[in-house]
């Protein structure tokens, strides 16, 4: 064969194998976000739901600057902090927020499978934002794991969403594009320092929300309420992140953002287990749609 013939020869490349201990810390990442609405409805047995966000806000704050600290991170250059503002208004204000204000109408179960569409947004920011194309099989998969959860949700609402629906549908555009953003950053930096610096930059609105919070909201401190405030704020607003960048980083952020098609579902299970509430009867049906869009989308080629 000629030189000039090998040229014109297209050169095959066999897919890349998904990295297993991408999958493994994305999946950690999923199973801590899951007990975040238990522990958001424990918080506001105690706090208001601006209070509960502000002091979630607070804390850490507190445990992203120590880490940042005893790690000597150096600060991001002037390039990632447009990413990192997005992460900040996006996973650390908005979200905690907007479902917050949600849980104080909406049971637990609703609301975690009203976020179950939270994947398909996820990866239609990503997409949007990288330039990068994921295959038909990937967008059919997700749109039909996206519309599963989007049946539950009207079907408990009985065909009329209610306002707390919407503020959880603003909070998962605004989730979204966090996550998108994130998961592109942790590429250059480690996904601890994303959301480290990403919470840090959020802490001047954070200290408003819980003065505000506390000036207008009472305060019944309780066991529930401090170990829900205590979960979000470890694990849910950083510990969990950690976890999530770190696994996007390592399989990508549409396969990633898929794995979170399971989270409603365990969520439904600690609603059940942490909070007394009631496991709708379309959740067994819910639950094996998800799962087969879940196997579907991390076989998928992007």
């Amino acid at each position: 064969m000629t030189t000039q013939d090998s040229a014109t020869v297209p050169e095959v490349v066999a897919p890349q194998p998904v990295p297993a201990s991408g999958a493994v810390l994305a999946a950690l990442g999923v199973a801590s976000f899951s007990l975040s609405f238990p522990a958001t409805a424990w918080s506001l047995t105690g706090f208001g739901p601006w209070s509960s966000t502000g002091l979630r806000g607070v804390l850490a704050a507190a445990l992203a600057a120590a880490y940042l600290l005893a790690t000597a991170a150096p600060l991001p250059q002037r390039r990632h902090w447009p990413g990192l503002l997005a992460v900040s208004g996006g996973c650390v204000v908005g979200f905690p927020l907007l479902t917050t204000l949600a849980l104080r109408t909406s049971s637990t179960a609703h609301s975690a499978v009203v976020i179950g569409v939270l994947p398909l947004a996820t990866a239609v920011v990503s997409a949007l934002r990288t330039g990068r194309r994921p295959s038909r099989a990937f967008w059919a998969a997700a749109s039909a794991g996206a519309a599963a959860v989007l049946a539950f949700t009207l079907l408990q609402s009985h065909g009329r969403p209610t306002v707390a629906d919407l503020y959880l549908f603003v909070g998962v555009l605004v989730c979204a594009a966090g996550y998108a953003e994130g998961g592109r950053l942790s590429r250059d930096l480690p996904g601890a320092r994303v959301i480290a610096w990403a919470v840090l930059a959020a802490l001047p609105v954070m200290v408003l929300t819980t003065a505000f919070g506390l000036a207008a909201e009472p305060v019944r401190l309780g066991a529930k309420a401090l170990v829900g405030l205590g979960y979000i704020a470890a694990v849910s607003q950083f510990g969990g992140f950690v976890l999530w960048y770190r696994g996007m980083a390592g399989i990508g952020v549409p396969r990633a953002s898929q794995l979170q098609l399971a989270q409603p579902l365990l969520t439904l299970v600690w609603s059940v287990l942490l909070l007394g509430e009631d496991l709708p009867a379309a959740a067994p049906v819910t639950a094996v749609v998800v799962l087969t869009c879940i196997a579907v989308t991390q076989r998928a080629r992007s």
